[in-house]
């Protein structure tokens, strides 16, 4: 059972006993990415992430890393378009020396300009890997292609040229502007009881920042191209497609169809692609949701030469998914698989904490696994043909990484 408190200053907790297990996983989720970044200084959400982690007024970086590998914990974070995240799982033994040392790098990170200078350095080399990375790559430049100049259609790495730029101050106003109260919540899920939400309050429930009315401008899928000409063995491909927003009714029936589209190694475009032509290694599809719309993206990679008979294949797979919809079978076993999928996905304390903190800070309700399996039956035949038509009516936006593109 879950257990939600907001704290007088509204700060949310929410927290999941777990009793059967001994570990305690902790998370700080902020409504904070790169959503909320500007061209000037696209990238900062991620870099606050890697210098929460360089060191507090009492803890140096080392002595953060130390504290928990000494008690066999671990700790991590990561950012993405919409929100951050900072989380720790430690044995319930060790749960409140945890959550001692996440509040202290919340709360007296010293963004000290030295630590930055270096671990500016290490953000230029994390750029660097993923641009060598093309089947990684191609699917920014597909955001870039179907979100335009909004903010969605920016890197969560940001660039090198942006980074050069902040400085001590960028970060500290940054925090003030996005590090409110009412923009995070902490989650926990394993062997910790009601109890443990005093211990958040104590330190998470009286701190006091600004709130500033934010209004996100919705935007506007495009159906845009974008190139890029790079040495590389395989040509990469993306397909994007117009999806749902977050908390969607008919969420469930993307990703039912999803599911056979080209979700698993039974999917039609596995099966076209892959099994029957021997056209690529790497071919799957998904879907991605935002507060206020989402992204259907296909992905692939061939060789340059076979480029245009992959491209072929999956316009024939779609276009018959389009004229035909899904079989009995296909909407019988994508209903089946998603269950077991879900099912299996919340045997962590790890994925119980990610779920219900990111349920609590986007959507703020949560749904029993039982609503979720009744959701999932209840896809029909004519539920998928509607999110088929609203997906794909419009024409599919396009990235593509490869060799000598004429």
């Amino acid at each position: 059972m879950i257990q939600r408190h907001t704290c007088g200053n509204g700060l949310r907790i929410v927290l999941e006993n777990i009793p059967s297990v001994r570990s305690v996983t902790i998370g700080i989720w902020v409504l904070t990415g790169s959503r909320n970044e500007t061209k000037m200084n696209n990238g900062i959400s991620h870099f606050l992430e890697h210098m929460f982690f360089k060191g507090t007024d009492t803890r140096s970086a080392q002595e953060i890393a130390e504290a928990f590998d000494s008690i066999g914990g671990q700790i991590n974070a990561f950012t993405s378009k919409e929100y951050t995240c900072f989380y720790a799982k430690v044995l319930d033994t060790h749960k409140d020396y945890a959550l001692e040392i996440l509040a202290d790098m919340f709360f007296n990170s010293s963004f000290d300009e030295e630590e930055m200078e270096r671990e500016k350095k290490v953000v230029y080399e994390e750029i660097k890997m993923y641009e060598d990375t093309p089947d990684d790559i191609v699917h920014d430049l597909l955001a870039r292609a179907s979100f335009g100049d909004h903010p969605l259609g920016y890197p969560i790495l940001g660039t090198e040229e942006h980074l050069k730029s902040f400085s001590p101050e960028d970060l500290r106003n940054y925090v003030e502007q996005r590090y409110t109260p009412d923009n995070v919540v902490i989650s926990v899920a394993g062997n910790v009881d009601e109890s443990f939400m005093n211990n958040i309050a104590s330190y998470f429930g009286k701190f006091e920042r600004n709130v500033g009315k934010e209004s996100l401008e919705t935007p506007t899928f495009l159906a845009n191209r974008i190139e890029r000409n790079k040495d590389t063995e395989q040509a990469h491909l993306c397909l994007g497609f117009n999806g749902l927003k977050l908390g969607d009714e008919n969420t469930y029936s993307l990703v039912v169809m999803n599911n056979v589209l080209g979700g698993s190694m039974s999917s039609r475009l596995f099966q076209d692609v892959r099994e029957k032509q021997g056209l690529a290694y790497s071919v799957f599809s998904y879907h991605s949701t935002y507060l206020d719309n989402g992204l259907l993206t296909i992905y692939a990679g061939t060789g340059k030469e076979q480029l245009p008979l992959l491209q072929d294949t999956i316009n024939n797979t779609l276009e018959l998914l389009i004229k035909d919809g899904l079989t009995d079978k296909e909407l019988r076993n994508s209903k089946e698989q998603l269950k077991g999928s879900l099912m299996l996905s919340l045997e962590s304390t790890n994925s119980k904490m990610s779920r219900n903190g990111r349920n609590e800070l986007l959507l703020r309700r949560h749904r029993s696994l039982d609503d979720m399996i009744k959701e999932i039956d209840a896809v029909s035949h004519e539920s998928i043909r509607k999110v088929i038509d609203y997906t794909f009516r419009n024409s599919q936006s396009v990235a593509l990484i490869a060799p000598e593109i004429s």
